[in-house]
């Protein structure tokens, strides 16, 4: 992997705070203009190993779904669904995840990565009630409703893909995820 890039931005108005984010391939760290070099460094360093946290939290690994997976369902289904694995694919660019019951296997699309974990444990729970019931009948969403975040969560992915593919009918309902 490549050296990070890293552009330090000073400011005058700037006293005590220090932030930074990502732009693209490169790192934007602000710092106040009065800060010695020597802090600058320990202050970069700092904000790199933040924001690396931060990153590292929001893309949880395939060991980490399927153990949020596992908590969804004792939390909120009495333990009642048990995946086999739950794995990152990067081949669903209309669904949000999948599953093949008879397996017991759940596909989580990895352009949830980066969003509100509540929204990415929501397409897990709707994948876990599939393990349960294969069809979107009644029984299937009194199940996934158990999910206290389920309809904010459907809202976020419903005016996600809305913002970015524009009109909704083009792109599935909830019930096609």
């Amino acid at each position: 992997m490549p050296p990070e890039t890293v552009e330090v931005r000073r400011s005058s108005r700037r006293r005590r705070t220090v932030s930074a984010y990502r732009d693209g391939e490169k790192t934007i760290v602000l710092l106040p203009a009065g800060l010695s070099s020597t802090d600058e460094e320990q202050w970069v360093r700092r904000m790199l190993d933040r924001l690396a946290a931060k990153e590292q939290r929001r893309r949880p690994s395939d060991d980490d779904l399927l153990e949020r997976a596992t908590d969804l369902s004792t939390r909120y289904l009495d333990g009642q669904a048990t995946p086999s694995s739950v794995r990152w694919v990067e081949n669903q660019q209309h669904r949000w995840g999948s599953c093949t019951p008879d397996h017991g296997t759940i596909r989580i699309s990895t352009r949830l990565r980066g969003m509100p974990a509540w929204v990415v444990d929501y397409v897990i729970m709707h994948e876990l009630v599939h393990l349960l019931v294969p069809s979107h009948g009644p029984r299937f969403w009194a199940l996934v409703e158990r999910y206290p975040r389920a309809e904010r969560a459907r809202g976020f992915l419903e005016g996600f893909s809305t913002a970015t593919h524009g009109s909704q009918e083009d792109h599935g309902s909830p019930e096609e995820w």
